[in-house]
């Protein structure tokens, strides 16, 4: 793997990082993901304009054609300036999965929405222990879904969920269809995660999907590594700000900065945030290369969600009460980390899997 980036591959990060960096500071954050979609519509518009929303889809379905590795360029700026928005459930979840397994109307139909800003949520059932296991019961030609499944992201935005029911095909349906209700849940983050019921909601068969279980690992797998990509560019944001912060405070008549505990707190933030980088693009780069890369995403998603809460940790530690207020951004940077640490399975989840190929899972 070669972390350099060509120079398109520049283009398309530090564009990103330009107009988020610029909303993030005149709108902030925080009224962002107070509008009622959870996000600003105004910015998800200009991101679909900009193409973001097709960087991973092929050229002929609509897309973009560049790749997975670059839209998680776009997911890592995201994070850095806690910018809220669908585009990691809706493109790096559900793009991905329908592009590999979507018969040819469904990947001509779906993909060319998604590239032009239609938001769709992924529900892959119960890999992640959460919830109840979704039925789908063949009927009328079609199927009929019943069960719940929690922390839907996005889910009251949605206007299709990509639906795993605990046996047969993925199911793409139409998130108004009757029988849905969607509950919004009280949690940390601003990924605006919901309980979906489905209760005897009738799906057509030409919104079935040609795999089921294969789906739901796809979902997991491209969603945990570009939900490493956004920790990366929390973690980044949060050590530059803590170094800035140290070099800036004084106590004893000296920048805190100069002491070297702090210095020490300040170098172990920075291996951890370079770590968790060479990890995450490591998966990241296999998958977008169209390589096996489960060994990977698991090493990834278990490191990255403990190192990243490291940093904000240490951050805390490093500005004091300070970053404990709620005028300052950091807490901001905490909550979303234990949100994302948790999403996709958390880092005890990974381990597991990664004792598991070693052969140690007993």
């Amino acid at each position: 793997m070669d972390l350099t980036l060509t120079e398109e591959q520049e283009l398309i990060r530090d564009t990103a990082r330009g107009l988020l960096e610029s909303r993030s500071a005149s709108a902030g954050a925080r009224a962002m993901a107070d509008e009622p979609a959870g996000y600003s519509a105004a910015l998800w518009k200009e991101m679909v304009e900009l193409g973001w929303t097709g960087l991973a889809l092929p050229e002929e379905y609509g897309g973009v054609g560049a790749g997975f590795l670059e839209l998680c360029l776009v997911v890592e700026e995201t994070g850095r300036f806690q910018v809220p928005g669908p585009l990691l459930a809706t493109v790096a979840c559900c793009g991905p999965p329908l592009a590999r397994y979507g018969t040819e109307a469904q990947r001509a139909e779906w993909l060319g929405a998604i590239a032009r800003g239609r938001v769709m949520s992924a529900v892959p059932g119960r890999w992640d222990g959460t919830g109840e296991e979704i039925a789908a019961a063949e009927r009328d030609g079609g199927f009929v879904l019943d069960g719940t499944a929690l922390y839907v992201p996005y889910a009251h935005a949605a206007e299709d969920l990509l639906v795993v029911p605990a046996e047969g095909p993925a199911l793409l349906v139409d998130a108004a269809s009757p029988g849905i209700a969607r509950e919004s849940l009280d949690a940390v983050g601003t990924d605006r995660p919901h309980r979906v019921r489905f209760d005897g909601v009738a799906v057509p068969r030409e919104r079935a999907l040609t795999a089921g279980r294969p789906v739901a690992e796809a979902i997991e797998a491209y969603g945990a590594a570009a939900t490493c990509a956004a920790m990366v560019g929390a973690a980044q944001r949060v050590l530059d700000m803590t170094v800035a912060y140290a070099a800036e405070r004084e106590q004893f008549g000296r920048p805190i900065g100069s002491f070297q505990a702090v210095q020490h707190h300040c170098a172990n933030m920075a291996i951890d945030v370079l770590s968790s980088r060479f990890m995450a693009y490591e998966a990241i780069w296999r998958l977008s290369a169209g390589l096996d890369a489960a060994a990977e995403v698991a090493m990834a998603k278990a490191w990255v969600s403990e190192a990243c809460r490291r940093v904000c940790d240490t951050g805390h530690q490093v500005h004091g009460a300070i970053g404990f207020t709620y005028e300052h951004d950091l807490h901001l940077y905490s909550d979303q980390m234990a949100a994302w640490a948790l999403a996709f399975g958390d880092a005890d989840h990974h381990w597991e899997r990664v004792a598991g190929g070693l052969g140690l899972d007993g």
